[in-house]
């Protein structure tokens, strides 16, 4: 950096060495005003460098006659500070007057640094990424004209930053993601629940809907939360997949908002630990491997062959257990039913998509013990769920999305083997 930096400089002067302002250096500025910021190690000399091009462009160089504006000149130093990254610097700053005008000329270059570009959002990542406030001195890159920030400094514009985020994602457009797949799933936040509403594109790409806060995942709140989606331009009248964990609310707030556009796949994983934990410890193995196997089968009809199967035997066994199977069951092969089992099993026979996603939230979150209030939970969340968002994986399958895309689109009662 320090290289191009005087070559700029070279450039930057005609033939009888003075400095001529052009669209190229113009852009050039800017150029060099984000790489300064950008590189610590070298930014202190770089900052000296652009002010003295800066201040040899409106005087002329230094003991010369020519170039420069006329009236400007040199008048001294004083003292100031400008930000690297998310670091204020002390500087001595060169000074420009109008001799004519008799004042200040206000250096461009210095009144660029002085704004902490990003500085907001650098300290959110920060913390985010498991930095408390009380250690972050100590992880600030060691220059010595640091001025440092305190613990309420930092933890100021991560507030300023991470209301930012909850205003964004509570307000973001809808009406331009062409969603084929919804997954719900609740995510404890102390004595609330936070549930995550995670949309797949047709392109398989994953998008954070929103957020709702509620007790439990009761259907009055859950259906707000759907309702406030179509708000905002969710658009599911080309039918869509929603994957949830068994949640009655859920499950009925789905039909109340969406109705017949909605087709649901019961999470297959929670079914099963459901079921074996009616079990005694030594026949759940047996009984966890003999549903999964079950529900590994590549057609509808097979899997209900493996599953009356298995259901007979546990009626021998606990009742309780047959009646935690029965319950939703259907609801649990609706992969197989629209035969698409064998192409998007993988991602969507489970909630394990967005149980990913919840799992990267505790990694930044759950050290976290004492939560203050719901605005402290809602910034949290939501600052969050947009630094995981970008680098969310496509959902595996993604190719056959346009499959299921068409046999939702079918009169109810037909599977994907019928239209083919």
């Amino acid at each position: 950096m320090r290289e191009r930096m005087v070559r700029d400089k070279s450039l930057s002067r005609n033939s009888h060495g003075a400095s001529a302002a052009t669209p190229a250096q113009a852009w050039d500025f800017d150029t060099r005003v984000a790489l300064i910021q950008a590189v610590l190690p070298l930014g202190v000399q770089a900052v000296y460098e652009l002010l003295a091009d800066e201040v040899d462009r409106l005087t002329g160089r230094r003991y010369g006659r020519e170039g420069g504006q006329p009236a400007c000149a040199r008048w001294g130093q004083q003292r100031g500070s400008v930000f690297l990254a998310d670091q204020k610097v002390a500087i001595r700053v060169p000074r420009v007057r109008n001799l004519e005008t008799r004042r200040e000329v206000p250096l461009a270059g210095y009144q660029a640094l002085r704004q902490p570009r990003s500085a907001e959002e650098t300290a959110l990542k920060k913390i985010l990424k498991g930095l408390s406030c009380r250690d972050y001195e100590s992880c600030v890159d060691a220059i010595p004209e640091t001025f440092g920030l305190s613990a309420s400094t930092l933890s100021r514009r991560f507030r300023n930053a991470s209301t930012r985020q909850l205003a964004a994602l509570n307000e973001r457009d809808l009406s331009s993601y062409d969603l084929t797949a919804i997954f719900l799933d609740g995510k404890g936040f102390g004595e609330d629940e936070m549930v995550i509403a995670l949309g797949i594109t047709m392109t398989g790409h994953k998008i954070i809907l929103g957020f709702v806060q509620t007790a439990t995942e009761n259907e009055t709140a859950c259906t707000q939360f759907l309702l406030g989606l179509q708000e905002r331009g969710l658009r599911v009248e080309a039918g869509v997949l929603c994957v949830i964990d068994g949640s009655k609310g859920l499950r009925k707030a789905i039909t109340s908002v969406f109705g017949d556009r909605a087709v649901v796949q019961r999470c297959q994983w929670h079914k099963r630990e459901n079921v074996v934990s009616h079990l005694p410890v030594r026949q759940q193995k047996f009984f966890r491997r003999a549903l999964t196997a079950a529900y590994e089968q590549p057609t509808y009809t097979q899997a209900k062959v493996a599953l009356g199967r298995l259901r007979a035997k546990l009626m021998q066994e606990n009742q309780s257990a047959v009646r935690s199977l029965d319950e939703g069951l259907e609801e649990t092969l609706t992969l197989h039913r629209l035969g698409l089992f064998g192409e998007l099993g993988r991602s969507f026979k489970t909630t394990n998509v967005i149980e990913s996603l919840q799992a990267a939230l505790g990694r930044r979150m759950d050290k976290v013990d004492c939560w203050r209030n719901s605005n402290q939970k809602q910034r949290w969340l939501a600052a969050t769920l947009l630094d995981v968002e970008p680098n969310l994986n496509r959902v595996h399958g993604y190719q056959h999305l346009r499959k299921l895309r068409t046999v939702l689109q079918q009169p109810a009662g037909k599977t994907m083997e019928n239209v083919a």
